[in-house]
């Protein structure tokens, strides 16, 4: 009986579990997961699960009944920490060594570490549910959380602070927030709207000295401020878990890098989700989202059955800010020139093109899921690769879906 394995208990990991009973796959099936809980999704920890600072269930993907229905076998609170491909074999820091037929790593990434703030008390990292708790257990009416780095995370828990009564600090070194991956005058919406709550945001900013204290951490600014705060939280990126395909020689380019069927240089292991590096527009990328994660995974998991087909998809991330959100389809910094539909005051759909006017992505923000349907066609429209006429993408009266191709 064929056994496959897959490494890594998120949601990637997760939903290539399922899709292989989906896709009538009726080989063993076990899923590793060095968490203690069974696979969750992460979005919320950011949101809503700091809002309270009750303990909370994870939210979790599947359950373990389901898990038992489908004949998966889920490994928790057991890392992988060996990948021997000569004999197709993992081995679990418990030291059980699982076989495989065909491998999936989707081990995800981890948060970027500051070393300077190694083994401080009232330091953050937020990555797992168990962060988020001890997290949430800190964020007390009155008092002051300091985040250094102004991209998502950041932001959402700047968010979630603000509305649990605390005084918020965000210090990004960048000249700007969402400087990565937001354009510029969404990013300007969406600091005027922390600033609107009372979130205080220092760009062009960077820590010097960090000093613990017994009550908080002491942050000394190249602005020459010295910020006192009771929490400080950590927001500077994240890095793929690359550890395995790294001891076990598998090539590794901003991740573990992988071709068009998300395959790795070993024909027998496959990757997918935040750990991995994939060919897209003519060049390669690496996404930590949300819906990149549940999509490679089952896409991975229909290449393990085969035949193998390429992986399409254009990207799409999105994230909530306090009432608003954000989406964004495609990938913004390759295009060359953009066209704004302004829906109404609050609302704005950015059309971002290549040289050639093909609309390679697309950016909307607005109250609530104002602008979900606007973002879903353009999607479309990428995919299509669709050159529709600047005037019809930039007047609301014009319906994008007319925009489309009918072939």
């Amino acid at each position: 009986m064929a056994q496959f394995v897959i490494v890594g208990g998120g949601q990637c990991g997760a939903r290539a579990a399922l899709a292989l009973r989906d896709q009538g796959f009726d080989g063993r099936i076990t899923l590793i997961g060095e968490e203690r809980h069974l696979p969750y999704e992460r979005p919320p920890l950011s949101k809503e699960h700091l809002m309270s600072s009750e303990g909370i269930e994870p939210p979790f993907i599947v359950s373990g009944a389901v898990l038992a229905e489908q004949s998966i076998e889920m490994m928790t609170g057991d890392a992988a920490v060996g990948l021997d491909r000569e004999n197709r074999s993992i081995r679990l820091a418990s030291g059980r060594r699982i076989s495989y037929d065909k491998l999936l790593l989707a081990t995800g990434s981890s948060p970027r570490r500051l070393p300077s703030v190694e083994g401080m008390d009232h330091v953050f990292y937020l990555r797992t549910h168990d962060d988020a708790q001890r997290l949430s257990q800190r964020l007390v009416p009155g008092g002051h959380l300091a985040i250094i780095g102004a991209g998502f995370i950041g932001l959402e828990l700047a968010a979630a602070a603000r509305q649990r009564g605390l005084e918020v600090t965000v210090i990004e070194a960048l000249p700007r927030i969402l400087m990565r991956a937001v354009p510029e005058a969404i990013a300007a919406r969406v600091h005027a709207l922390h600033e609107a709550h009372g979130v205080r945001i220092l760009c062009g900013t960077s820590t010097g000295q960090i000093a613990a204290r017994a009550a908080g951490i002491t942050l000394f600014l190249n602005n020459g401020e010295i910020l006192e705060t009771t929490t400080l939280v950590v927001g500077i990126g994240a890095e793929p878990r690359c550890e395995l395909a790294q001891q076990a020689s598998l090539s590794v380019e901003n991740g573990l890098a992988v071709n068009a069927a998300l395959q790795t240089s070993d024909p027998a292991i496959y990757a997918a989700g935040d750990c991995c590096s994939f060919p897209y527009g003519g060049t390669r990328i690496r996404l930590e989202a949300w819906r990149n994660a549940q999509d490679q995974g089952a896409h991975a998991s229909a290449n393990m059955l085969g035949p193998e087909k390429p992986y399409e998809i254009v990207p799409w991330f999105w994230s909530d800010q306090y009432d608003f959100s954000l989406q964004i389809a495609g990938l913004v910094n390759e295009t060359t020139s953009t066209i704004t539909r302004q829906i109404d005051e609050e609302t704005e759909v950015l059309f971002h093109l290549a040289d050639d006017h093909r609309v390679l992505a697309a950016s909307g923000w607005g109250r609530g899921n104002r602008i979900a349907r606007d973002i879903k066609v353009a999607e479309m429209l990428i995919a299509q690769g669709a050159k529709p006429a600047p005037d019809a993408l930039s007047s609301p009266a014009v319906s994008l879906k007319s925009l489309l191709s009918r072939s």
